[in-house]
């Protein structure tokens, strides 16, 4: 295990509203599912900029992969689930299996599908935000983190090339403007 996983870890542990949503998950949904991108980012940039714990306003994404039913009727059922469960929280459920029915309506591409949630992630626009965390059932904390963990635990935004254009990341770090809560961050435009 690296130094910025062992870190990343600490903070997620020591994030009271992150350990309730992860325990959430793990207890609500009758699959393996992850929490990632922005919920992981804002946890761990909140903690290295010595600010207060706090639930992002905007979603919570749960991911999970299951080739065998790609469609999206079920994300909405586990989505309704983690509501009833825990309604303080914006949950947004994604089978990463999915994506590709319906990127192309969403954002205007046709994509190939995901093997596998690994796959997927490692396609998400930032990678600072490639990272998704669950709770085992032990009570440790797994990751699927395919682009590392040195982006977000350095504070650095930087565009993945895998699937989002240039465009889309620039839209996204201009809507996003991270520097207005997290000031130390380094947004890198390609």
């Amino acid at each position: 295990m690296s130094a910025a996983e062992a870190r990343c870890r600490a903070i997620i542990r020591a994030c009271p509203w992150l350990m309730e949503a992860l325990a959430t998950v793990r207890s609500a949904l009758p699959l393996p599912a992850c929490i990632g991108a922005g919920a992981i980012r804002s946890a761990v940039w909140d903690a290295l900029h010595g600010l207060p714990p706090e639930a992002p306003a905007t979603d919570i994404d749960v991911v999970y992969f299951d080739a065998g039913d790609p469609g999206s009727a079920r994300d909405g059922i586990l989505q309704a689930t983690l509501r009833q469960r825990a309604p303080q929280f914006n949950w947004e459920v994604t089978n990463q299996a999915g994506v590709h029915l319906w990127y192309e309506q969403a954002f205007g591409r046709v994509i190939a599908a995901h093997d596998s949630l690994e796959a997927a992630i490692a396609t998400w626009p930032e990678t600072a935000t490639a990272i998704a965390a669950r709770l085992a059932s032990n009570g440790a904390i797994e990751f699927v983190a395919p682009l590392g963990f040195d982006d977000l635990m350095d504070m650095v935004v930087r565009w993945n090339p895998a699937l989002a254009t240039r465009e889309q990341y620039l839209q996204r770090i201009t809507a996003r403007d991270f520097r207005r809560r997290w000031p130390k961050v380094r947004v890198l435009r390609p």
